[in-house]
Formats: C-alpha cells, sequence, structure tokens
C-alpha cells in the first residue's frame, strides 16, 4: 500500500512540476490519479495547519477520508450537531457560530456558551450562576473539545496545529488492513501534548480504530478503540460505536429549537 502511495504522490510532483504550479497553488487541493483517472480532492487545511511538517502519504489519506465521509463540502454545508457523550452529556453545537448548549444531568448543570468567545451563561439546578462564571464556561470548552472529538475527528485531521505522519501499513484489532497515521498538535486545544495514531481502512478510507498516548515520549497507548457502525446523518457520516462506550442520539439538524442557546428552558430532545 505505502509503494503505491508514493507512486502516486510521484505523479502529483511531476503534474505540479509540468504546469508550474507553487505549493501555496495546489494547498488548497490534491490531485492523484486514481484508477487511471486524476481525482482532484478539494479539502483545503485550516490555517495553522502544519503543511510543511506533514507526511504527503499522510495528508493524502486524510483526504481520502474526507472524502469517503461524505466530503469537504457537506462537512462545510453541515451546521447543527446533536449527540450524547458516553451517557455523560449531551450537546448540541452550531458549527457556523459556535455556539453549544451542553446539559450535564449528574450535576443538574446546563451551559449555554459560545467556544470561540468562551462567553455565556450557565445554571445549576434553579440557580443562574454568577459568581463562578468562567470556571463554568472553562470547563464547558474543554467538554465540548473532548466530547467533539471523539465523534468528529475524521473530519479534523487538517485542523490548525495539526501535524499528520505516516507510520506503516498495519492491521486493526479487527484484523481489517488500514494504514496507519499519526497526530500530532502544537499550541492548539486543552491538550496540545497528547498524540494519537489512526487507522484508516485500506478499502474504505474510514477511520476504523484509534489509540491514544499521552504524549509523545509515551511507549504504549493510552486505550485502544475502534470507530464502527458509521451511519449517514444529513449529508455526512458519522460513527458512534467506541467499543466498550458509544456515543448515542447522534443527529445532523438544518435547524434547532428557538432559544436552545439562549434560553435554559430549552430542553434537548
Amino acid at each position: 500500500m505505502k509503494n503505491q502511495l508514493f507512486f502516486v504522490l510521484l505523479i502529483i510532483i511531476l503534474s505540479a512540476c509540468s504546469t508550474g504550479s507553487s505549493s501555496s497553488e495546489s494547498a488548497d487541493s490534491t490531485a492523484i490519479a486514481d484508477g487511471g483517472e486524476f481525482v482532484e480532492y478539494n479539502n483545503p487545511p485550516a490555517e495553522g495547519f502544519n503543511q510543511e511538517g506533514s507526511d504527503l502519504l499522510a495528508t493524502l489519506l486524510a483526504d481520502k477520508t474526507m472524502q469517503a465521509m461524505g466530503g469537504r463540502k457537506a462537512w462545510d454545508d453541515t451546521r447543527y450537531i446533536k449527540w450524547n457523550f458516553f451517557g455523560r452529556r449531551d450537546h448540541i453545537w452550531d458549527k457556523w457560530t459556535g455556539n453549544v448548549r451542553i446539559e450535564i444531568p449528574k450535576d443538574n448543570v446546563t451551559i449555554l456558551m459560545n467556544i470561540n468567545s468562551l462567553e455565556g451563561k450557565a445554571m445549576r439546578g434553579e440557580k443562574v450562576i454568577t459568581d463562578s462564571l468562567d470556571h463554568y464556561m472553562q470547563q464547558g470548552y474543554e467538554m465540548w473539545v473532548n466530547d467533539a472529538y471523539w465523534l468528529v475527528m475524521p473530519y479534523k485531521l487538517k485542523d490548525s496545529g495539526v501535524t499528520l505522519k505516516y507510520l506503516r501499513d498495519d492491521t486493526t484489532q479487527t484484523g481489517a488492513r488500514a494504514d496507519v497515521i499519526s497526530l500530532a498538535f502544537e499550541d492548539v486545544g486543552v491538550t496540545p501534548e497528547n498524540v494519537y495514531e489512526v487507522w484508516i481502512d485500506t478499502d474504505s478510507k474510514l477511520v476504523t480504530q484509534w489509540a491514544y498516548y499521552p504524549d509523545s515520549t509515551s511507549l504504549e497507548p493510552r486505550f485502544i478503540t475502534p470507530w464502527a457502525d458509521y451511519k449517514k446523518y444529513g449529508d455526512i457520516l458519522l460513527s458512534g460505536n467506541r467499543g466498550r462506550n458509544s456515543l448515542e442520539n447522534i443527529e445532523v439538524l438544518d435547524e434547532v429549537p428557538e432559544g436552545t442557546f439562549t434560553e435554559f428552558d430549552t430542553a434537548v430532545q
């Protein structure tokens, strides 16, 4: 598989040289020879993605994964995503604005905030929180960062601060062949020292497994879990099966009830 990808990348390089394309001109899409024909993957990296430090093989696989999940346009056009994280928290996320609603039944807490500005409000029980609001805003942000990554990580392979490396041709714990890439981070998120290994299925190009390492010096992963049971939600694919745990009540919505992100009494259905 790796030799095949090297051949594909050689075609890309030769094609770019013959047309005089600069690296900046080709950064927004990748053209590859697939089945004897050139296929273009329009999947521009986020500002701050480590293009120079990432392997071409790994970025090519990221583009193919985006295509297999529904394509970049479908992901960009998706607005509202709803899910429950391992039975602990309910989320509704407006991708376009950054507004989120997080309900934590165990603590009887509701957080309404914007993940970009870290501004919002929170309620515990029947009491609106005022004296420790910053704590709840930070807590809500960290919950969203963690819980959303467990759901939509395959769409974020070329996010700001990410470096991708091709590691090996391997098999998953179920015996399926896959290409393994690593994700490392710099100055982003809540725990930028974390490292992930991601298995991308040889045939489907879907992420089928991942491993988590606390940092780059860790010799063994803290956990390995599957990404299984993909289903279509709206125009994109999402997976909720993580082995012993699962993401439930997944929905992609075109609209949400008025007050979802501003009123505490607008319940997550």
